[in-house]
């Protein structure tokens, strides 16, 4: 028996009066309504309705159990419209984890266009380059770039990112312009990038056709955030392997000149991940369908409109 569909029958049999009328309001039909009603009073086991030829009368048990079912379906109603309401304007807290790089140079600058369509969401944001404990840290997604590393996490891929390399005017200057990745090895300095989640460095990988090179390179400094990482490059401690949308600005100025510009680094793919256990909330489906769009476009990472840069050295 599905007992919801038998108390709205039984409530608009007794609003109705009898069954015929009962059958055009629910649209359904009468023999239908019958069996309904039949199998509640079965379930109850109590005579709910007085049948006669002319018209349908209530019991006493049938008249305080319509009490309670008016009043149930009338908030099992309340549930169903304000789940419809917060479906079509979601509302609440996301928690939500983001490199620094993703964070200045597209998200955060984007998020007005958010907001805007989403006024009622209230966004906690993580930034840093740290892998973080979806689960262990309440967190209800993250942004991650390169390989995923926990296979139970769902992952949705919203695109993709290339490292240019780069050096100030001064450095090259003083350094001279490598005209190979292998010239990097020979008298220049380079920033060290290692990883915040194991502290192993990442070596710099240049590729131009067939040809590619992975060169663990001595370094002077190096750094776990890529934010920081930049912020050494600007200062002209040596050359970086940085994203591409996080350079654009600079070498636009003139405060960064791309080095070997004919080689390029694999790309680097982005996923939005988030726990099997976490429960896909309107907010949070919002959010990842937002970011997908935010990434869209050929499948490439699109930096923002007034993305946050960094002082440069004089």
């Amino acid at each position: 028996m599905d007992q919801i569909a038998a108390m709205r029958a039984f409530v608009r049999v007794v609003e109705a009066g009898n069954f015929s009328r009962a059958s055009d309001l629910l649209d359904m039909p009468k023999p239908t309504v019958t069996k309904l009603i039949q199998q509640l009073e079965a379930h109850l086991r109590t005579r709910l309705l007085n049948r006669t030829t002319r018209r349908v009368g209530v019991t006493p048990d049938g008249a305080a159990y319509y009490e309670r079912a008016v009043a149930l379906l009338s908030d099992l109603d309340e549930i169903d419209a304000s789940m419809a309401r917060s479906q079509s304007s979601p509302s609440g807290r996301l928690r939500v984890d983001v490199p620094s790089s993703l964070a200045l140079y597209s998200l955060i600058p984007a998020l007005p266009d958010f907001f805007a369509r989403y006024p009622d969401i209230r966004l906690d944001l993580g930034v840093s380059d740290r892998p973080v404990d979806l689960l262990a840290e309440n967190v209800d997604c993250a942004i991650r770039g390169g390989d995923l590393l926990d296979p139970t996490l769902i992952a949705r891929r919203v695109g993709e990112v290339r490292l240019m390399l780069c050096a100030t005017p001064g450095y090259l200057q003083t350094y001279g312009t490598p005209l190979h990745p292998r010239d990097l090895e020979a008298g220049h300095r380079v920033i060290g990038y290692f990883s915040a989640r194991t502290g192993r460095r990442v070596a710099f990988d240049m590729e131009r056709g067939e040809e590619r090179h992975e060169l663990d390179l001595p370094y002077f400094v190096a750094v776990n955030d890529s934010t920081a990482y930049l912020a050494a490059g600007l200062a002209g401690l040596g050359i970086t392997q940085t994203i591409e949308p996080m350079v654009t600005p600079y070498i636009e100025s003139g405060a960064l000149v791309r080095v070997l510009p004919d080689w390029h680094s694999a790309p680097i793919v982005l996923h939005v991940v988030y726990s099997p256990n976490r429960h896909l909330s309107s907010r949070l489906r919002v959010f990842v369908d937002w970011v997908a769009e935010r990434f869209a476009g050929g499948g490439a990472y699109r930096p923002g409109q007034g993305a946050i840069q960094l002082p440069v050295q004089p």
